[in-house]
């Protein structure tokens, strides 16, 4: 793929935990969070947002939301458990990114916040519409999804380099 290939990041908070006696890392979904993330994977696969490769944090939360999201897409894409994804800060979410092969067009980073709201308003530098605002004044819920798009090398990816071309949330927010 060349330097100016269309790529595509899709960024998905976790569905919503239980504030359970395990550790933070250990929280399972809550009875809302297992219902939410499976209309989050039919959104998905409805839309053709189909990523090559799946970054998921290794938390209970972000691993139970991704296996209920990919059981709604037509297939399963290949999926790393990225244990920096837990409580990335917004340059080590950018570092991952920009570790991404060339050979991979469509990235799905499943995280956590504020580093998911974080990195999608970092990497907007466009929007269609009123996503931007809609997406802001939402402040990226459990089981949001922000699709941004760009043109380059994931080594490329910085600051305002895509364009924010869908956003979506379970409940209107």
């Amino acid at each position: 793929m060349s330097d100016a290939t269309p790529r595509r990041i899709v960024l998905l908070r976790h569905a919503k935990a239980d504030w359970a006696q395990e550790s933070d890392h250990e929280r399972p979904l809550s009875d809302r969070g297992r219902k939410d993330a499976p209309v989050a994977g039919q959104w998905l696969a409805w839309k053709g947002f189909l990523p090559e490769l799946t970054l998921c944090s290794t938390a209970q939360r972000t691993r139970e939301t991704w296996k209920l999201v990919a059981h709604e897409l037509p297939q399963r894409p290949k999926t790393v458990y990225e244990e920096r994804l837990y409580e990335a800060s917004l340059g080590e979410l950018l570092a991952l990114i920009n570790e991404t092969s060339d050979e991979v067009a469509d990235l799905m980073l499943v995280g956590h916040n504020p580093g998911m709201h974080a990195l999608a308003d970092a990497l907007t530098g466009r929007a269609e519409g009123d996503l931007a605002a809609r997406m802001n004044r939402s402040a990226f819920p459990t089981c949001a999804i922000a699709v941004i798009t760009f043109d380059g090398s994931w080594k490329s990816v910085e600051h305002g380099v895509g364009t924010l071309a869908d956003y979506w949330v379970p409940h209107k927010a």
